[in-house]
């Protein structure tokens, strides 16, 4: 089973995102405690290391810690909100260290929205800047983007936007909102229904398809992905059998996931669909979101299975 290691270095954050799945608790890791948890996820062979947080721009000694990650040869990447790669000698210095690949947290190309969803009005133009850094440095960046209520009608228009302006971007991720996650459960009103982003969400796979651009999807169940069923993350999971290694700076700690954590509840309409038992189902059905939304589909299994198989990685 491939497993990629994923590294939580700070607790704090200087953005205050309105659906934050891991936010503030004042706790920033120690040198030995980052130096320890590298050398076990270089024992157990992981493919490499994401380093997330929070905010992991603010753990001081980020770029030490690149260049120690490829030292134990685990290739490093970094989760970030983009407002501190702005800089671009605070970028360098992460690229003199080894860094050569970023996620970026875009959640809407509209600057309001985008100011709103992570209370920083500076945000996107902030992004901006470090997309233009990312360009000057060869750095590879892939666009994260939380799916909500705020940007469900405009799925479509982020990747556009950003694609036209820096076509290095290559890979986008949505992920469809955990509304028990810490912050999104104050903000229910964000929890989108399927229907109201389905259109928008297949809008923007066939534009990033023609575009000749990946992507993955999480949390939206494969009846709500039509043509793309191939890209869900949890379908390729189960057929490609990946797992996470996961360090978290709270009460869970270090937690292990593999095929078996990524399943989500079922209804009735579920046990007659075609491709149930490669579907994760639906997310946090019957609290947030509805089960009568859910609607069964003939597509054959393999065939989806056939594509995640042909398709890179």
């Amino acid at each position: 089973m491939a497993t990629l290691a994923y590294l939580q270095v700070a607790r704090i954050c200087n953005q205050k995102c309105l659906f934050c799945s891991n936010p503030e608790n004042g706790r920033v890791i120690t040198w030995q405690e980052a130096v320890d948890l590298v050398d076990s996820f270089a024992k157990t062979k992981a493919a490499g290391v994401i380093i997330t947080g929070g905010e992991p721009t603010l753990f001081d000694r980020l770029p030490e810690l690149v260049a120690y990650a490829l030292k134990k040869g685990l290739p490093p990447r970094l989760i970030t909100n983009g407002q501190k790669v702005c800089r671009a000698d605070y970028l360098k210095s992460l690229v003199d260290a080894g860094l050569d690949h970023m996620h970026i947290s875009v959640h809407s190309a509209k600057p309001e929205i985008q100011g709103e969803l992570t209370g920083n009005k500076n945000s996107l133009p902030n992004i901006l800047k470090a997309l233009e850094n990312a360009g000057k440095y060869k750095v590879r960046v892939d666009i994260n983007t939380v799916i909500n209520a705020r940007n469900a009608n405009h799925l479509s228009f982020t990747p556009r936007f950003l694609v036209e302006r820096f076509p290095f971007l290559h890979h986008f991720v949505w992920n469809n909102l955990d509304p028990q996650m810490n912050a999104a459960s104050l903000n229910p009103e964000l929890v989108p229904k399927l229907r109201a982003f389905e259109v928008e969400l297949h809008k923007a796979m066939t534009w990033l398809t023609k575009a000749g651009k990946s992507f993955r999807v999480e949390r939206v169940p494969l009846c709500y992905m039509s043509d793309f069923m191939h890209f869900s993350t949890e379908t390729r999971k189960f057929v490609k059998d990946e797992g996470r290694d996961i360090y978290f700076l709270d009460e869970k700690g270090r937690k292990r996931q593999d095929k078996s954590s990524w399943s989500y509840e079922k209804s009735e309409r579920c046990k007659i669909c075609s491709v149930e038992k490669i579907c994760a189902g639906l997310y946090q059905m019957g609290k947030y979101y509805s089960a009568e939304e859910l609607c069964p589909i003939l597509t054959p299994a393999d065939t989806v299975i056939a594509k995640v198989r042909a398709e890179a990685s």
